[in-house]
């Protein structure tokens, strides 16, 4: 066969794959279409991009509130390529879809998923299925009970002091009274040396202020939303995964997946030299945990599976700790007051233990504020596995049906801002940073922060815990002030930025007090 025909026959077999695709992508939409032409939404503003440009360029979760105050609780709107969207805040269809009964009929969407396994690798926010998922988290959530996360405390205030200790010395350096220092980097490095050193017993020595290659990753992959590049990748990548393998973005995908996949394969192997797996002594860390479970199994653990849940717990504990630490302090840089009142709260002699932290109830409303405010996932995404009923607390504007039939494959969102700023819930102030309204003991609404059920956050005392560490201990030694403009850009997760400016940037003036 001459060459020529080879490549007519390669060109040929091509076209009848994407064609393939597109048919299939094509009988899909129109059959959703169909099935839910009965829930409103707002007309489509691209043939091509659907609402994706908008919900990017524009105020994180600004559409999803102004289309639940005009269409009701389940909203229909086009992602790109003519795909469905369901956006959902209906409370008895949330339940169902986040607890036990629909949790795993509603799974990551293909493209999520795919976004953590190219990124983590396939870790606990990568797996699916009942039966895979639960034995990942029950391998984990003995190192992040409660108990274990008590022995973590002395942790959280040694990286605390050094966060302390290297904002002084930016002081001392200065000679002046007050310095401006960018939060949002000291934050990603103090939650990043954090879950390093409390999990695996790995010291990064971040907050030394050194440049490290693993965090310039992070950065890079996760903090230059403006670019167009990282518009195209996060519009189509619900329709085609593929694209997560393209470009720049690809290849910074790919260095991230490296950097992280080095450093938890030296962990690892240094781990497995030096720690004794059938010592009693510190046996709650995430890694002697692993260790001890690998020794006491038939079958040894795959360095490929442990560094993939590695990357996972590293990951997970930079991006969303890092944005809600920035979040905190800007919110406390806005209000004098608040800071004074929780200063002569948290000052006390001594480091107070975890037990004790629930005696600080403003310390404990304040952050509870900043994550309904300030969720640093703004959308919590499902796909439905099979066609599948969902039942809703009242019907959809225009029919009697109690339930809604989504047809398989369609994707769910559930804005957690809409469901955190519900002036039903929260009160006509709900837009407003107001930690009081947590003191009512009467008035304790769930948080969706975290997500619910079975697939919540299995970090969240973690993060709660370290979160609260370092705010008593900053409050109690610097004074906040912010003197710009400051705005939420959606990133891989909701980051503050001066406005109208890229990357993530949050210039604080400190002061000693």
């Amino acid at each position: 066969m001459s060459a020529q025909s080879l490549l007519t026959n390669a060109a040929l077999a091509a076209f009848s794959l994407v064609a393939f695709v597109v048919g299939k992508l094509l009988i899909h939409s129109i059959s959703a279409h169909i099935s839910l032409r009965h829930v409103p939404g707002p007309a489509s503003s691209s043939f091509i991009w659907g609402e994706e440009w908008n919900l990017y360029h524009d105020a994180p979760g600004s559409h999803y509130l102004e289309w639940h105050r005009q269409f009701g609780k389940v909203v229909k709107f086009r992602g790109a390529c003519g795909h469905q969207i369901l956006s959902i805040t209906d409370e008895r269809a949330i339940a169902f879809i986040l607890g036990a009964e629909g949790i795993y009929k509603f799974p990551k969407p293909d493209g999520v998923r795919a976004w953590f396994q190219r990124t983590l690798g396939e870790g606990i926010l990568w797996i699916e299925g009942k039966e895979a998922h639960e034995k990942q988290r029950r391998s984990l959530a003995p190192a992040l009970s409660q108990q274990s996360i008590r022995k973590f405390t002395s942790i959280f205030y040694e990286m605390s002091g050094k966060l302390s200790a290297q904002w002084a010395k930016l002081l001392d350096d200065s000679g002046a009274e007050e310095v401006e220092i960018e939060v949002t980097n000291w934050a990603g490095r103090f939650a990043l040396d954090t879950v390093a050193r409390a999990a695996f017993s790995y010291d990064f020595d971040l907050l030394s202020g050194n440049p490290n290659a693993l965090a310039e990753a992070l950065d890079g992959l996760t903090n230059n939303e403006n670019k167009l590049s990282s518009f195209y990748m996060r519009a189509l990548f619900w329709v085609f995964p593929s694209i997560l393998s393209i470009g720049k973005k690809g290849e910074m995908i790919r260095k991230v997946k490296a950097e992280l996949g080095a450093i938890a394969g030296k962990m690892w192997r240094d781990a497995k030299t030096s720690m004794d797996p059938h010592s009693t002594e510190g046996d709650k860390t995430l890694m002697a945990l692993m260790l001890k479970a690998d020794a006491d199994s038939d079958q040894q653990l795959r360095e490929d599976e442990v560094v993939a849940q590695m990357r996972t717990i590293l990951s997970a504990g930079y991006e969303t700790v890092s944005a809600i630490v920035a979040w905190v302090l800007y919110e406390l840089s806005m209000n004098s007051g608040l800071q004074e009142r929780l200063r002569n709260e948290v000052s006390s002699p001594g480091d107070p233990s975890l037990d004790e932290f629930e005696k600080y109830p403003l310390l404990n409303s304040s952050i509870l504020e900043t994550l309904r405010l300030h969720p640093p996932v703004l959308e919590n995404h499902h796909q439905a596995a099979e066609t599948t009923s969902i039942p809703l607390s009242a019907p959809i504007a225009g029919t009697t049906a109690s339930q809604l039939v989504v047809p398989k494959g369609t994707i769910l969102f559930i804005p957690v801002n809409v469901l955190q700023m519900d002036p039903e819930i929260w009160g006509d102030d709900a837009h407003l940073f107001r930690p009081e309204r947590w003191l009512d003991p009467g008035n304790k609404p769930n948080l969706f922060a975290f997500s619910e059920g079975p697939r919540s956050c299995i970090g969240k005392k973690f993060a709660l815990a370290e979160i609260k560490t370092v705010t008593a201990t900053l409050v109690q030694q610097f004074s906040f002030a912010c003197s710009y403009d400051i705005e939420a850009f959606q990133s891989f997760v909701i980051r503050p930025r001066i406005q109208g400016q890229g990357p993530s940037s949050l210039p604080l003036t400190v002061r000693r007090v």
